[in-house]
């Protein structure tokens, strides 16, 4: 059995941000490795700075040393208590480790921990700065049930992000070589479809930036309540290294609204390749045949092959009745015409707690976890087939976290769309 750390993942983020985005690695468990300053010492000697945490009930108080040092050995220290309202810090400057763990008889110290017998002592001018209740010190003593030390290590250093780089440049290839199911069409068409101001254009500039190779800004993008993309557009993305067209067309529509918005029958007229490229929506009265913009006898290609809801994750605990009846109607359509379906949470880097960091793993942070798992409860739609992305918003230079997310998304999308022509009836 693995052993895992005593804080929430709440109060692990706000630590790790606190000291500067570190991963803390788990180096020591008191209740597991004995409650003995020489097993801790063993273990974390010569391994740079140290975080050790002490739990004491609801009381969690710590300290940063910047090294576990030998005897006599000035270390930078500081401590440290959490609170409701996040960590209050009190530095204590140059401290020799060997006199935190073992003061002498007498000795005076502000500070000092016993881990054989489970006890800290804090001054009460230490106790005061921290904000913590001095009811809790009689004596100056609390003791504590847990403690365990924390290597801070940095995530994002150059092994990680040249490994990262690697996968993005991986799934580059896996995009800009994809063929669509049995070559049925040339370039399978991917719809966007969500409220407005979701990120639907910012994610057509985003997977154009990633190809061209630089931050794009071609698609106009909502500022304001009523959004900018009043016509239905698709997009080609062109490789930037030869400017041929990519096997995908990104397809931008009205956004969706509670009262006006997108007409509910121009959506099926787009999913059944009626309409053509910039035919200007009236969201009082859907496309009629022998209007310029309608195809009267669409191909296969004119078709829709996926849909992605754009959501903006940040809103996603907002989404009106009105909003999630109209998306499972549009469902509804979807199923009846057997064109598979995703939601892309966007705006993910700007839930509380994330860091850029967290892309790494972004589904196993817990208030992406937590969104995700709220559009599954009000749509319906399967854990799996909801991704995130970080769009290019205001960025002037790529990124490569940002890139990874986009071209995983692109990823399934693709392979959503491989579903959908594969299931098609075929002689």
């Amino acid at each position: 059995m693995s052993v895992t750390t005593r804080l929430t993942w709440i109060q692990k983020k706000t630590l790790q941000n606190h000291f500067g985005g570190k991963h803390l690695s788990l180096m020591f468990k008191a209740s597991v490795q004995g409650f003995r300053f020489s097993v801790l010492h063993d273990i974390c000697s010569c391994q740079g700075p140290i975080i050790v945490v002490m739990y004491s009930g609801d009381l969690i108080i710590g300290t940063y040393m910047q090294a576990i040092s030998e005897r006599a050995s000035p270390t930078l220290t500081f401590l440290f208590a959490f609170h409701a309202s996040g960590i209050s810090e009190f530095r204590i400057g140059l401290y020799d480790t060997f006199r935190i763990f073992y003061k002498r008889f007498n000795e005076q110290c502000e500070f000092d921990i016993n881990l054989e017998n489970q006890e800290t002592t804090l001054t009460s001018r230490i106790i005061e700065s921290l904000g913590l209740p001095k009811s809790s010190f009689p004596g100056g003593k609390i003791s504590f049930q847990e403690c365990e030390a924390f290597r801070p290590e940095d995530v994002l250093n150059k092994r990680n992000m040249i490994g990262i780089s690697e996968l993005s440049n991986s799934l580059w290839n896996v995009v800009r070589t994809y063929k669509p199911y049995r070559d049925l069409v040339h370039q399978v068409r991917i719809l966007l479809l969500g409220p407005v101001g979701a990120g639907k254009s910012s994610f057509v500039n985003s997977v154009k930036s990633v190809f061209q190779g630089h931050v794009m800004h071609q698609v106009l993008v909502g500022v304001d309540k009523t959004g900018m993309s009043e016509t239905f557009r698709t997009y080609t993305i062109r490789d930037g290294k030869d400017g041929k067209p990519l096997p995908f067309i990104l397809c931008d529509s009205m956004g969706l609204d509670e009262e006006k918005g997108i007409c509910m029958d121009d959506i099926a007229y787009i999913l059944k390749g009626h309409v053509s490229d910039r035919y200007k929506f009236n969201p009082t009265k859907p496309i009629t045949p022998g209007h310029s913009n309608y195809i009267s006898e669409p191909s296969l290609k004119d078709r829709i092959h996926c849909v992605a809801f754009v959501l903006n994750a940040n809103s996603v605990d907002c989404l009106s009745h009105e909003m999630i009846d109209k998306i499972k109607r549009i469902r509804r359509e979807l199923i009846k015409l057997g064109v598979v379906h995703v939601v892309l949470l966007t705006n993910v880097d700007s839930l509380d707690l994330i860091t850029k960091s967290d892309f790494l793993d972004i589904y196993s942070c817990m208030p992406v976890k937590s969104k995700i798992e709220a559009v599954h409860k009000k749509l319906g739609i399967v854990l799996s087939d909801i991704l995130v992305v970080s769009n290019y918003t205001s960025e002037w230079e790529l990124d490569t976290l940002k890139d990874f997310l986009i071209l995983s998304a692109l990823r399934q999308l693709l392979w959503a769309t491989d579903d959908f022509l594969e299931d098609l009836p075929h002689c």
